[in-house]
């Protein structure tokens, strides 16, 4: 991967974990849940976890 591809995947993957980070915001308020509720499901959520490794490991290889 040359470092364009690497700035590229950083941003797609960075854009994603925002607007799934959002969605679960949005829903939860709809939901009227407490704020730390929806960290708690922030904070524990595979997918979001797994994005945050994927952004790790973009860091570590640029």
């Amino acid at each position: 991967m040359d470092q364009q591809d690497l700035i590229l995947s950083k941003k797609i993957i960075s854009s994603y974990k925002k607007r799934l980070e959002k969605e679960i915001l949005d829903r939860s308020i709809k939901l009227r849940m407490p704020q730390n509720k929806f960290e708690e499901i922030i904070n524990n959520n595979n997918e979001l976890i797994n994005l945050k490794k994927a952004l790790d490991q973009l860091e570590k290889d640029s």
